[in-house]
């Protein structure tokens, strides 16, 4: 056997600069990392054990018999899941959960700020060239101490955004899966961000009792994954138990919403506003009703944005490669069960 065949081959299918690319193959020599996202050829796949899968490259699970992991690009794992290559019980796929915490939890503090301080109205006025006689009362403000914030998902995102918020004074709640664990374990973070022990909710709810934490909420953020038992998981039940005064904001994914119940809400008053950085179907058609509404912001999925995603992403590859070649748990490890 040739020291060739002791590597463990690598695909990265990003377009890591080249000085990422080093970061990666500094790991460890075992490691045989090849770079190519354009124009793959089945042969290439023979090798591959460890892929780092960007713009929704995955082979078909014929011409991949050693693959043995996958790393995601992104934090969801909805589409990936979905793959044929994803159902083989021997790859573990992984994701880059966690990069997108900071600035998500600021996207999330900005459009909770913009209602509280009625800038909406602000730029409708702008625009006008009007100036309120009766600004006194036109914008007073609805400052954020005080208020209660819920968080739907209680992940990386969400725990960022709890720790914001109570820096405002603002009181916390959280929805997740298993609220007897507020502790998060096994995920990326980065130092001095979120809340890893779950410290910061005043309560922690059950996803089954969103409902009812949305009536005591004068925020409700979604941040869950997108998976088959969360979806619609957002419904008219929902929109119902908030208060008229309360603001809707979703970072998660479209399909977790029930959309035309949340745009009835909103049509009739049964909340404030929404901000909506995600939609069931993306690009969001020119001819959707929630262009037309005035107590919407809407952005086209840049929520987490960020200058420094691909340093982020590649960090955390190093650090699972550091752990696949000493056989220790990968760091955000997707559970074929939740889906997430």
């Amino acid at each position: 056997m040739t020291d060739n065949e002791h590597k463990i081959h690598v695909l990265v299918t990003a377009d890591f600069s080249e000085e990422l690319m080093k970061l990666l193959r500094a790991v460890s020599p075992r490691f045989s990392i090849h770079q190519q996202y354009r124009d793959l050829p089945d042969s290439i796949w023979e090798r591959v054990e460890v892929l780092y899968s960007a713009n929704s490259i995955y082979p078909a699970p014929e011409i991949a018999p050693n693959l043995r992991w996958i790393q995601l690009n992104s934090a969801g794992a909805d589409r990936a899941m979905r793959q044929p290559i994803s159902q083989r019980d021997d790859v573990e796929i992984t994701t880059v959960s966690g990069i997108h915490a900071t600035q998500m939890a600021e996207y999330c503090l900005m459009m909770m700020l913009a209602f509280a301080y009625n800038l909406p109205m602000m730029l409708e006025h702008q625009a006008r060239a009007h100036w309120t006689k009766e600004s006194w009362r036109d914008f007073m403000p609805l400052p954020l101490r005080g208020r209660t914030l819920g968080i739907v998902g209680y992940g990386s995102v969400g725990r960022e955004l709890a720790r914001l918020a109570t820096s405002f004074g603002m009181n916390i709640l959280a929805s997740k899966r298993n609220p007897m664990q507020p502790a998060i374990r096994g995920k990326y973070y980065e130092e001095g961000v979120g809340d890893s022990e779950g410290e910061l909710p005043e309560r922690i709810y059950p996803a089954e009792a969103v409902a009812e934490m949305a009536g005591l909420c004068d925020y409700l953020v979604v941040t869950i994954p997108m998976s088959e038992a969360n979806a619609a998981i957002i419904d008219a039940s929902v929109f119902a138990a908030m208060k008229p005064s309360a603001v809707f904001i979703n970072v998660a994914r479209g399909g977790v919403v029930e959309e035309m119940a949340l745009l009835a809400a909103l049509q009739g008053g049964e909340i404030a506003g929404a901000a909506m950085d995600v939609f069931t179907l993306e690009p969001l058609p020119a001819d959707s009703p929630f262009w037309q509404l005035k107590n919407v912001f809407i952005s086209p999925h840049v929520s987490g944005n960020s200058p420094l995603y691909s340093e982020k992403a590649a960090a955390i590859f190093a650090e699972n490669l550091q752990r696949y070649i000493s056989k220790l748990p990968l760091l955000n490890r997707i559970s074929r069960e939740r889906g997430y």
